[in-house]
């Protein structure tokens, strides 16, 4: 989907392509773009293929050009699919900046684009594109913050579910933070360096204050990294943790195993030794020979029932974990 807006007002107004107006700025919002829309603003607009190729690739990252006709810049941003089994993820926006107008194109929609159609952010205007850019960058920072706090949340949650039971479900949901977590690092990093290659090489012209904004979104990518990397030890903690539990019910469920075996042994045991040929004792006809069976009878059995106590009573860990506890104390 390709739409055309320009400025009047303070405000950004949805046209149509015949109304635009050549004397102002255009930002062409390409969003949920199609091969055949991919098609038309390459022919229509001169652009690179391989450029279009790069913005359309769901693992681009970050980065800043100079082309001969125009500037490409491509940032990571953050994009919620509620229905999704990786509900929060990244996507890559590619901004190509024309002297009169900026291209932005994304394979998918995100709510910092919504944002900016709508009119949601405070300042920003077509008639600066470096400070447009700022501006995506700035909201793409609030956005990864405010996905952050509520994995967190979903992590707390999904924690307490496991507190009472533990559930396959609940092991994957965390697994898939994990994933989300992992592509917020990798993002934000990615846009780290492009901040900084934004500072060093001048591609884009930015004014003074341009430079104050661009220092107080490096502030805020910089946060959003670390409790990106926060969150994520979190989350390998608790995973960690939880292994551990399973693999401790695992064992306590193998020793009730063992000691019902050993149970089912003795009546195994007794059916097969005198399954052969061999005389019963307190038969007519016996000799000294036939109370052997009988005493090895007895004391495999004394044994079995010897071993299936020691194992149901006696804990390897439970004196461990004791002696731990009285340290601490």
């Amino acid at each position: 989907m390709i739409k055309y807006w320009q400025q009047s007002d303070g405000q950004l107004h949805s046209i149509k392509k015949e109304e635009i107006n050549q004397d102002e700025r255009i930002w062409v919002d390409a969003r949920n773009v199609t091969q055949a829309e991919i098609k038309q603003i390459q022919e229509e607009y001169k652009i690179d293929q391989e450029l279009l190729m790069d913005v359309m690739d769901p693992d681009e990252l970050s980065r800043i050009e100079d082309w001969d006709d125009y500037n490409l810049a491509i940032i990571r941003l953050p994009v919620f699919r509620p229905n999704s089994q990786v509900a929060y993820t990244t996507a890559p926006i590619g901004a190509i900046i024309f002297p009169n107008m900026i291209i932005t194109i994304c394979w998918t929609d995100c709510e910092v684009l919504r944002d900016i159609s709508a009119n949601r952010i405070k300042g920003l205007t077509l008639d600066d594109f470096p400070a447009f850019i700022i501006r995506i960058l700035a909201r793409s920072d609030i956005m990864f913050l405010r996905y952050l706090k509520e994995i967190n949340r979903r992590t707390t949650s999904i924690q307490n579910e496991l507190d009472d039971q533990i559930e396959n479900s609940e092991l994957i949901q965390l697994l898939n933070i994990q994933k989300s977590l992992t592509y917020f690092t990798t993002s934000l990093k990615a846009n780290q360096l492009l901040l900084e290659k934004i500072r060093k090489t001048r591609i884009l012209k930015i004014d003074s204050d341009d430079q104050e904004w661009l220092d107080d979104v490096e502030i805020d990518n910089r946060q959003a990294m670390e409790m990106a990397d926060t969150y994520s030890q979190i989350t390998e903690g608790i995973m960690d943790a939880f292994a551990n539990v399973i693999s401790n019910n695992m064992n306590e469920v193998m020793r009730k195993l063992t000691v019902i075996s050993l149970v089912l042994m003795i009546v195994s045991a007794i059916t097969s030794f005198w399954g052969m040929n061999i005389r019963l004792p307190f038969s007519k006809s016996v000799d000294t020979n036939d109370w052997t069976g009988l005493i090895c009878i007895i004391i495999f059995c004394a044994s079995s029932a010897t071993i299936a106590y020691f194992l149901m009573n006696y804990n390897p860990f439970k004196k461990l974990f004791s002696k731990k506890k009285n340290k601490k104390k």
